[in-house]
């Protein structure tokens, strides 16, 4: 008996098998990665004494916590508290599936299959989906930990996702009515033959980021994990292999971010970002393994920028972070759209990097006309203070000066 679907469900398999061990091996060693990157920024050596160069530490963090005590406060909802930390870290494990890592290999016979865990028509509202899925696991936790830094920290959460959700689709849907489909392999064939997608729209670009950085709860958008204010947010009350697997969530959603935005914006494994020549999408298995690598390296530079980000840039405020949402990013996202829409309509896709530059300096013009309103959080005066006096102490000061 044929089995037709038989090559391309072996291929599947395979592709599943091997990025699901790479994304948990990432988990693992870039925790290392990230406090290797801290070292450097903060001038200092980083880990360096278990293995040669510090390999070895993600091992004997992961032992540290297997043998760790669990601890469990009273007056938990103990079900839920079990279940949020695997609510958080099985979205991330599953959201790869779709991500195109090769073209289509050639089997001989010319049939060919697809480097991806699953060739669907909705592949990228798969992503978007699963991805949104992990903050349930946040919410729960800080919720079932009867805690209330925990609490808040979910509420944190939750509101941030909402926020972060909009601005993401917006420009996602820019990608979307660009290319014309929702198929990731489609979208990475139309860079190939064309522009990568971040030279057309780097707005969108950088919004999408800035939301994967938002989704993932990185900094500076670690409002629900703040130390400062909220202990550890919402796995103050989490010990031991719990804690560590919303740790490993996290950084796999990191992953499969960078590797949904290479798709995305990035052509995938493509080498030019213009026109011109670029790798052939069907090949042998060394063509692909190129693929496959290229990919990576993308991921993994990707990844490395979004660690400089939150080694560099201090953390915002809560207030900050809405306002970032709600004021600005969202009426841009709805600009882009509006205009992709337009440019797409008209059939002037080519020209969609100045239709961004425009629609970003009519916001420019019209951010002055816009209705004010007084600064929420602004400095308040402390008598005797030289550099925040004040008002009345401060005109008092420059009448006698004068």
């Amino acid at each position: 008996m044929d089995y037709p679907w038989l090559p391309q469900f072996i291929a599947s398999m395979v592709v599943i098998f091997v990025v699901l061990h790479l994304c948990l091996g990432a988990a693992a060693y870039l925790i290392l990665l990230e406090r290797k990157v801290c070292a450097w920024v903060q001038d200092r050596c980083g880990p360096n004494r278990v293995g040669p160069l510090g390999l070895l530490q993600p091992l004997a963090d992961g032992l540290k916590l297997f043998v760790k005590e669990e601890f469990m406060p009273n007056g938990v909802d103990r079900a839920l508290f079990i279940l949020a930390p695997v609510i958080t870290v099985i979205p991330a494990l599953i959201g790869f599936a779709v991500i195109p890592w090769g073209g289509f290999l050639d089997i001989g016979s010319g049939e060919t299959v697809a480097i991806m865990g699953a060739d669907i028509n909705i592949g990228v509202i798969y992503i978007v989906a699963t991805a949104s899925l992990g903050v349930y696991g946040v919410g729960l936790g800080g919720w079932a930990s009867n805690n209330k830094y925990s609490f808040l920290g979910g509420l944190r959460a939750s509101a941030q996702m909402i926020s972060y959700e909009i601005p993401m689709g917006l420009a996602l849907l820019c990608v979307i009515l660009t290319a014309g489909t929702l198929l990731p392999q489609q979208i990475v064939g139309q860079q190939l033959e064309g522009q990568w997608f971040l030279v057309q729209q780097p707005l969108a670009g950088a919004m999408f980021f800035i939301c994967l950085l938002a989704e993932a709860n990185r900094a500076p958008f670690d409002l629900a994990e703040a130390e400062q204010e909220l202990v550890g947010g919402w796995h103050t009350e989490y010990s031991s292999m719990k804690w560590a697997l919303f740790f490993m969530g996290e950084y796999v959603h990191l992953v499969v971010g960078a590797a949904f935005f290479t798709t995305l914006f990035l052509g995938g494994w493509s080498l030019n970002p213009f026109t011109g020549w670029d790798l052939p999408q069907t090949g042998g298995i060394f063509l692909i393994l190129l693929q496959f690598g290229i990919v990576l390296g993308k991921c993994f530079l990707l990844i490395f920028f979004g660690m400089m980000i939150r080694w560099t840039l201090p953390r915002f405020r809560f207030d900050q972070l809405m306002k970032l949402a709600w004021e600005g990013m969202i009426p841009l996202a709805l600009g882009l759209l509006l205009m992709t829409s337009f440019f797409v309509f008209m059939g002037w896709t080519q020209w969609l990097w100045a239709g961004s530059l425009v629609v970003l300096v009519i916001l420019v013009l019209i951010q002055p006309l816009m209705p004010y309103r007084s600064k929420a959080n602004r400095r308040i005066g402390l008598v005797g203070s030289r550099f925040s006096p004040p008002e009345d102490e401060a005109s008092t000061r420059m009448t006698a000066t004068d």
